[in-house]
């Protein structure tokens, strides 16, 4: 995966290159000109056009008529950023210094997750934290981590700790509810401690030109496992909801295909492509997906991945009233139930 994340960072280097096969348009810095230059630069780099049957053009010509050179900058930004929103997608930002347009779907969903309540009702406030992981050990002797974010970096020799600590527990829940996404990395690092051997974890493609299907053929790639590391080879659940984004997304994909791993939770949240980033004549700058990343049978996952069959659950209110979480009493249920079939 190493290799192709180094692939990954010459993505604007082929930005570049792409860019000098044809002539560039210059736009002025005022309200139409920033607009049509966010527009174009969307319409020759991003990549699920097609897949979210998107009419850019369409698009254009409806923002198009809402763009005043006599508006202010909030205005301008307001127009701009409802054009995003059309693209349904949470990696797409436009960053100026006064606002971030966002796409956060997940707010509108159940929101599957309490710190507080894990917290105290099931480690009792007694647990540890070291790389961005919170962990202890829960009842009928499981094993609980929770990964916050993607974007902490997980040091190698804490993870050798962590998962020594946990070694004598039967099974292992890890927790990644909330978790937004961060470095790809990440993910492989903590991927790599559950497998003896290197596993596909997927395919990417990137563009090769301005066209909305210009991509380059996919090509595979694998996480090795951590050599010379302690490893986890007990059953494993992994906890999601709608708020486990981007590189939690990815995660999740891949742990998904592990014999001894089961997802439990709510659909995660999506977001398959790597961001690239641009910049407009005043200086705002645009962040959105430019390469697709497809999961082991070729399948993209911008929409969020499935829980594994039998075990998608909400957090129930009533459950939340008497201090039980919904999906952490599945996947009890659940590791007891991969421990019986062992």
């Amino acid at each position: 995966m190493r290799t192709f994340l180094r692939k990954i960072a010459l993505l604007p280097v082929l930005a570049v290159l792409l860019a000098s096969c044809h002539d560039v348009p210059e736009y002025a810095d005022n309200p139409r000109g920033n607009f049509e230059a966010l527009w174009a630069i969307l319409d020759e780099h991003y990549c699920f056009f097609e897949y979210k049957d998107v009419d850019w053009q369409a698009v254009r010509m409806e923002y198009s008529r809402k763009i005043d050179d006599r508006m202010t900058d909030e205005e301008l930004f307001r127009v701009c950023a409802d054009m995003l929103l059309e693209l349904r997608d949470g990696h797409t930002n436009l960053v100026s210094p006064f606002d971030m347009s966002r796409y956060w779907i997940w707010e509108q969903y159940p929101q599957n997750y309490d710190e507080r309540l894990i917290l105290e009702h099931y480690l009792h406030f007694d647990y540890k934290k070291a790389s961005g992981i919170s962990y202890g050990m829960l009842k009928n002797n499981v094993a609980y981590m929770h990964y916050g974010s993607f974007s902490s970096t997980i040091g190698e020799g804490n993870l050798d700790m962590i998962l020594s600590s946990l070694s004598l527990a039967e099974g292992l829940i890890i927790d990644v509810r909330d978790n937004g996404g961060g470095i790809l990395t990440n993910a492989e690092t903590l991927v790599a401690r559950f497998i003896d051997n290197p596993v596909p974890a997927g395919f990417i493609a990137h563009k090769t030109g301005p066209g909305h299907n210009e991509f380059s053929e996919s090509y595979a790639y694998s996480i090795e496992p951590a050599r010379g590391r302690v490893h986890w080879n007990k059953p494993v659940v992994v906890l999601t909801n709608r708020s486990s984004f981007s590189a939690t997304n990815n995660f999740v994909s891949i742990m998904k295909t592990l014999p001894n791993v089961r997802i439990v939770g709510d659909v995660t949240g999506g977001g398959c492509g790597m961001p690239f980033t641009g910049e407009l004549p005043n200086g705002w700058s645009v962040r959105f997906s430019a390469a697709p990343i497809y999961d082991v049978d070729g399948r993209l996952t911008e929409f969020g991945v499935e829980p594994s069959e039998g075990c998608r659950v909400d957090m129930t209110e009533a459950d939340r009233q008497a201090n039980r979480d919904t999906i952490m009493e599945r996947a009890f249920e659940v590791l007891a139930e991969m421990a019986a079939a062992q």
